[in-house]
């Protein structure tokens, strides 16, 4: 185990990619003591009373030390200022409901504000069921604010982690000037089983990963975990340098 960590939680022989937990993105990512945090408070309601759900939040709050399944601030890459955001997998797999949606809203209007590029890190299972429509509102909401963000010229880089799906990937994760993948990530609308019951055909081996969301134009480029932060930075430099 501590051979993995050391190898930032991949494996030396096979390169798969673990996940990580949302503080440990940005210590790998973000200059050390860089990370300020933006809206650690916030919680999330029960808008539909939905059966058990307050104490999913609550073993889920206790279990990851977040208060929900998004963690966003600034800080820097490099040296590079950057308004940034990391989904938790292990919050209720990431999904998004209206507070995780609220954040990535606010974390694009600080962006705004501020001048800075956005950074963020997708990681999640989609839509958060036990909010109804108020979690599937959040992705025309976070869409429209990212829209706001891209007709500023301001850049943002999304980054696709394992796995990034549903009601994410039809949102924000799409939208990235940017848009990076770990090597292997499963990324996709519906799973497997789903999409061949709606076409009705049987779909190629390796659909939905990283690599072949690259060959098919889905992805700009996979990037190993060890090079992440080298890349951003010469992003963030050259659009600097064009800005």
């Amino acid at each position: 185990m501590r051979e993995l960590e050391k190898n930032l939680k991949v494996c030396r022989k096979c390169r798969y990619h673990f996940r990580l937990t949302a503080p440990e993105r940005i210590a790998l990512t973000l200059d050390e003591g860089s990370f300020q945090e933006l809206d650690g408070d916030w919680t999330t309601a029960d808008p539909l009373g939905f059966p058990q759900y307050q104490e999913k939040l609550a073993r889920a709050q206790r279990e990851t030390g977040l208060r929900e399944a998004v963690l966003t601030g600034v800080g820097t890459v490099d040296g590079w200022p950057v308004q940034v955001g990391v989904l938790e997998p292990d919050f209720i797999m990431g999904s998004m409901g209206s507070t995780v949606g609220e954040k990535i809203v606010r974390l694009a209007e600080k962006a705004l504000e501020s001048k800075l590029p956005v950074l963020l890190f997708s990681a999640s299972g989609g839509a958060r069921m036990q909010e109804g429509i108020f979690s599937l509102m959040q992705m025309a909401k976070t869409s429209a604010a990212f829209a706001k963000l891209h007709k500023a010229g301001l850049l943002y880089i999304s980054v696709l982690t394992d796995p990034t799906t549903g009601g994410v990937t039809a949102s924000f994760a799409a939208l990235g000037d940017f848009i990076i993948a770990e090597p292997g990530a499963l990324i996709g609308f519906a799973g497997r089983r789903v999409t061949e019951q709606t076409l009705r055909e049987k779909i190629p081996p390796g659909f939905q990963t990283a690599e072949f969301c690259f060959s098919h134009g889905f992805v700009d480029l996979v990037v190993p975990r060890q090079e992440m932060k080298k890349t951003l930075a010469r992003i963030f430099s050259l659009h600097s340098e064009r800005s």
